[in-house]
């Protein structure tokens, strides 16, 4: 039977600025440890701790630009368009352009901060 999900549970997010997190599906709203599926909407500058999940992440960007950060490049995701983060792979997000930026986030399993494994913040 299909189950309707009324609202998101907001979550709070690491960073350098306020980042508005809902999970619509999760560990938290739903109880789901497969997969979690979230809006994010950050501000101009915003940025995270790097880290290394346990979780390959999907994201689709709505609005504005991720900047994605790896050990091997650079890479803005833009409006449109969407980036695959293999689990185990160091990555750290970031919103540097004016206008900020709102993307969904995809995660198997469901993101959870005791497999996402983020840098210690300075």
């Amino acid at each position: 039977m299909p189950t309707i999900v009324k609202s998101p549970s907001v979550i709070k997010a690491a960073g350098n600025k306020p980042k508005i997190i809902e999970e619509f599906i999760g560990r938290v709203n739903s109880r789901d440890n497969n997969v979690s599926v979230a809006r994010m909407r950050s501000p101009a500058g915003w940025l995270e701790p790097g880290q290394t999940p346990e979780f390959m992440e999907y994201t689709i960007v709505l609005e504005g630009t991720v900047r994605v950060k790896s050990k091997k490049e650079l890479v803005d995701v833009k409006s449109g368009q969407a980036i695959v983060v293999q689990k185990g792979e160091w990555v750290q997000y970031s919103t540097p352009e004016s206008d900020g930026a709102e993307y969904i986030s995809v995660c198997i399993p469901a993101f959870s901060p005791s497999i996402v494994h983020r840098d210690e913040e300075e």
